[in-house]
């Protein structure tokens, strides 16, 4: 558990959480409840989202407790992660900051480095869906995408943690944490999934149609 590694009373200023928001964040609430809180969700974290967090950071909290901003967010683009790096790197007194992301290798390292990094070990992150995705057919993996996808898929406009690109981007890192273990695959399917990450962190790109790409790479196992 992630949690192991906070203490209440004696708290980094800045900690860089990698994995799926959806079971991360209730335990940070839980675990931070009665203090100040902020929570930012966003698909894409941008320059402007660099800038209002900036403005929000120096104000004084509004009660004598500490004051947590939890951010949970698929991509943080280059130009934001350069705009915080002097807020990051002189700590403010009873503030803290929580990032969540499903890819810390997004980030440069510069930023990582301002960061307490606290990283799920792979049981943690092993899916079941994942598991099953890998022995499913062809078709039925399809069908598995457009269920999990249908929600958002389409709006690419959409800057919820919860759009496809979001959800695209935690299943892919779950299935390669399946399929790491899996000695008999070769480099091919990882070099793809590699390609197709990157693609799924460009504005515009189709979510849906990346992770078809990436079911009919993998084989049926």
């Amino acid at each position: 558990m992630f949690l192991k590694h906070l203490d209440k009373n004696n708290l980094h200023h800045a900690y860089l959480i990698e994995g799926n928001k959806d079971g991360i964040l209730p335990e940070i609430l839980k675990f931070m409840q009665g203090e100040e809180l902020i929570q930012i969700n966003l698909d894409s974290f941008k320059l402007d989202d660099a800038r209002e967090l900036k403005s929000l950071g120096v104000e004084k909290a509004n009660t004598e407790g500490k004051k947590i901003f939890i951010i949970s967010t698929n991509s943080f683009l280059l130009e934001a992660q350069q705009a915080l790096l002097k807020l990051l790197e002189e700590p403010i007194l009873n503030t803290h900051f929580f990032l969540i992301i499903p890819d810390i290798n997004s980030l440069l390292t510069t930023f990582r480095s301002r960061f307490y990094l606290i990283k799920n070990s792979k049981e943690e992150n092993k899916s079941e869906n994942a598991v099953k995705f890998i022995k499913m057919s062809l078709q039925q993996r399809i069908d598995f995408l457009k269920e999990l996808l249908a929600e958002n898929d389409g709006e690419q406009e959409d800057r919820s943690v919860d759009s496809a690109r979001f959800k695209a981007l935690n299943f892919l890192n779950e299935l390669e944490t399946s399929l790491v273990s899996r000695t008999v695959l070769d480099t091919t399917c990882f070099e793809h999934c590699f390609k197709v990450r990157e693609f799924l962190r460009m504005p515009g790109s189709s979510p849906k149609t990346l992770m078809e790409s990436v079911a009919i790479m993998i084989p049926n196992l």
